[in-house]
């Protein structure tokens, strides 16, 4: 019993890690595409309000959810694993 305990904290502080890096990864990514934008515009106003603004649209996103994901699709992966190597 106890190793499964183990396994549930140990799986999500992996968990935790990966999500924190494909946040800060998506994020540069958005921040990137955001100052190209400002490039593009014709530079409107200063580029950091720009870049803000549009990160605060960001964070509202759908996208920024589905990141969440990362806690959900691979423990039902490992579980359906499981279950496929024991009952068929």
């Amino acid at each position: 019993m106890f190793q499964i305990v183990r396994l549930a904290v140990l799986g999500f502080l992996a968990l935790s890690v990966l999500y924190w890096l494909v946040s800060l990864y998506s994020r540069s990514i958005r921040r990137e595409r955001l100052e190209r934008a400002w490039e593009e515009a014709g530079r409107p106003g200063p580029r950091e309000t720009f870049v803000e603004d549009g990160l605060r649209a960001y964070d509202g996103s759908v996208r920024r959810k589905l990141i969440l994901l990362v806690y959900v699709v691979p423990p039902l992966v490992v579980l359906a694993v499981i279950y496929l190597t024991n009952f068929y």
